[in-house]
């Protein structure tokens, strides 16, 4: 196994928070002004968060291709072809909102998407380049990098409304196209991580049926899902609820949206001390709990500190669902079975939530926002039960070797 400095991890956090920057800031761009550009161009209303939708399809599509591809031929170049590809699906989106296709704004959504598949990588990247004992820290700082993105892509949007070449939007556009091309050139200076599998010490991979066999996994996979599911499907409903539906500013729907983002990273900055104060279940269970109490709140009325505070609870529960599942996903595989587990992981994680997305839109134009909300009962219920089986019945083994350690 080939062992990285401590120069070269340093390198590599920076390099990959500055990335997850500019990734989050592109996509924040997209759900913030997707549904109402869809509004303007799409056939027909209930079709206005197709758009934002195939972004998140375009993610689960890239799962495993993206997986495969770093396979071959490593992070460093995998990552750096997927921020070209980002800048090429920003230019697209421009080159639409140009011509006024609905159709090819959709595609450019898209390719956004296929990039994000590869930024969620950027975690895993982290823990491969520091300690096992340093894991969950770089973890926490490469999300932490999002924090950029949370005030950059809202930020865009709402200086984007003033026309480049008689078009709103389009500038926004041009500028994330910009920044993807910067964090590709970026990313070519990343130290390629540690390839744990060539450890002629490390156990050998077991089969997926084994790992789904561990409860661990199980409830780690669900809490991404469910986590990012509801996360995904209440913030792809609330511009257009907000903005178009219930008539609030685009200023003030931007900055609900910038402080959900917000809020879904910013506890990333004390994620480690929770951990190791509070547990990764317990973390977890919070998460679910705030979760409710956004549910709780958007339900007593449609004023914007309604909206506000809900969707920041949304953000600080989709982050500790999020990280206590990653914490415990990689509890539960071995080094040799990291790309096999983190695919199965984000496929079904960003399945779930391209469904979500895509049911958004139609659930909040034709039944409304409070059937958006009920719909996320029954998901946050389950996941409470996951948890509660998880500690009282189903702890069973973990990986036999910490997968942190990858």
């Amino acid at each position: 196994m080939v062992e990285q400095s401590e120069a070269a991890g340093r390198r590599n956090l920076t390099i990959l928070v500055i990335a997850q920057c500019v990734a989050v800031g592109g996509t924040i761009l997209v759900i913030t002004v997707g549904g109402i550009i869809g509004l303007d161009l799409a056939p027909a209303p209930w079709l206005a968060t197709l758009p934002v939708s195939l972004m998140v399809v375009g993610t689960a599509v890239a799962v495993f291709p993206a997986t495969w591809l770093m396979r071959r031929i490593g992070r460093r170049y995998g990552f750096a072809l997927a921020a070209l590809g980002g800048a090429l699906g920003a230019l697209g989106g421009a080159l639409a909102l140009y011509l006024g296709s609905f159709v090819m704004f959709a595609l450019a959504a898209f390719v956004l998407g296929a990039q994000i598949a590869f930024s969620q990588q950027y975690r895993f990247a982290a823990a491969e380049s520091v300690a096992a004992g340093d894991a969950g820290r770089a973890i926490s700082i490469v999300l932490v990098g999002s924090l950029g993105g949370a005030l950059l892509g809202p930020e865009i949007a709402a200086h984007a409304a003033a026309p480049v070449f008689g078009v709103v939007w389009l500038g926004g556009f041009l500028a994330v196209a910009a920044l993807f091309v910067g964090s590709a050139l970026l990313l070519l200076a990343l130290v390629e991580p540690r390839r744990l599998e060539s450890d002629p010490d490390a156990s050998p991979a077991r089969p997926l049926a084994a790992l789904l066999r561990q409860p661990n996994f199980l409830v780690a996979v669900l809490a991404g899902v469910v986590g990012q599911g509801i996360m995904t499907f209440i913030m792809t409903a609330t511009p257009v609820s907000m903005h178009v539906v219930d008539g609030h500013s685009m200023a003030d729907t931007s900055g609900v949206i910038r402080a959900h983002v917000l809020a879904m990273y910013a506890p990333s900055l004390a994620s480690a001390l929770l951990i190791g104060w509070l547990g990764i279940r317990r973390l977890m269970g919070i998460g679910v709990v705030a979760m409710l109490v956004t549910v709780a709140i958007a339900l007593q009325g449609h004023a914007y500190l309604h909206y506000w505070w809900a969707l920041v609870l949304l953000g600080i529960g989709w982050n500790f669902l999020f990280v206590g599942g990653t914490g415990l996903l990689m509890q539960s595989y071995l080094p040799a079975e990291r790309f096999r587990s983190q695919a199965f992981n984000d496929f079904a994680v960003f399945g779930v939530a391209a469904t979500g997305s895509l049911l958004a839109g139609s659930v909040v134009v034709r039944f409304g926002w409070s059937a958006v909300l009920w719909a996320s009962v029954p998901v946050l219920v389950l996941m409470a039960l996951a948890l509660a089986w998880l500690v009282f019945g189903g702890r069973g083994p973990a990986a036999e070797a910490p997968a942190a350690s990858s």
